[in-house]
């Protein structure tokens, strides 16, 4: 793992923590609905989600047998 998809996944974890802090931290006074979340948290977690996927090589293009033959005139 490179320095860089290091520190993406380190910034998602961060992301995540925030996530859930977000989501769980009590509605104001003056909002009282009896329930938890927000869609910023959720986004977030959308966020973070995509980052871990991306920083541990997720998203990588990785051509098939077929397709590196086809390229290479075999």
């Amino acid at each position: 793992m490179t320095g860089d998809r290091l520190l993406e996944l380190v910034a998602a974890v961060a992301i995540f923590g925030l996530a859930v802090w977000l989501y769980r931290r009590p509605a104001p006074a003056d909002e009282r609905s009896g329930g938890y979340g927000s869609q910023g948290a959720v986004l977030l977690l959308a966020v973070a989600a995509i980052m871990t996927i991306h920083s541990l090589g997720g998203l990588e293009y990785r051509p098939s047998t077929a397709e590196i033959n086809r390229l290479s005139g075999q």
